[in-house]
C-alpha cells in the first residue's frame, strides 16, 4: 500500500508561483512512476504532468507547458510540480498520483494510487 500526502497548495495572486509536494511512504518509491491530475469544480479530472521512474522523462499537458514543472527526488520519496505564471483557470484540486510497474501515463485509471489533494485557488 502506497500512501501519496499532497501540500504546497494555497491562494496565490495571478502571475504567482507555488510549488506543491507530494510524499510517498513506500520503500520502493524510484519503482512508480508519478503523476500530477488537477479537478475543478464541475469538471472531470485532468492529466497536468507526469514523470519517470528515474526522472529522466516528463510530459505534460499542453494547457501547462511552459509554466509547470515536475520533478522527482528518489531519496526524499517526493514528488515536486512546480507552477508559475498562475492563472484563474488554474484553480483546482492537485492530485498526486502513483503507478506501480508502467511507465508514465496521462489517463488517471492507469495509476494505482492517489493523495487526497491540495486546492490551488488563484485570484485575478
Amino acid at each position: 500500500q502506497v500512501q501519496l500526502v499532497e501540500s504546497g497548495g494555497g491562494l496565490v495572486q495571478a502571475g504567482g508561483s507555488l510549488r506543491l509536494s507530494c510524499a510517498a511512504s513506500v520503500r520502493t518509491f524510484s519503482t512508480y512512476a508519478m503523476g500530477w491530475f488537477r479537478q475543478a469544480p464541475g469538471k472531470e479530472r485532468e492529466f497536468v504532468a507526469a514523470i519517470s521512474r528515474n526522472g529522466g522523462s516528463t510530459y505534460y499537458a499542453d494547457s501547462v507547458k511552459g509554466r509547470f514543472t515536475i520533478s522527482r527526488d528518489n531519496a526524499k520519496n517526493t514528488v515536486y510540480l512546480q507552477i508559475n505564471s498562475l492563472k484563474p483557470e488554474d484553480t483546482a484540486v492537485y492530485y498526486c498520483a502513483a503507478r506501480s510497474g508502467g511507465t508514465y501515463s496521462s489517463v488517471p485509471r492507469l495509476y494505482d494510487y492517489w493523495g487526497q489533494g491540495t486546492q490551488v485557488t488563484v485570484s485575478s
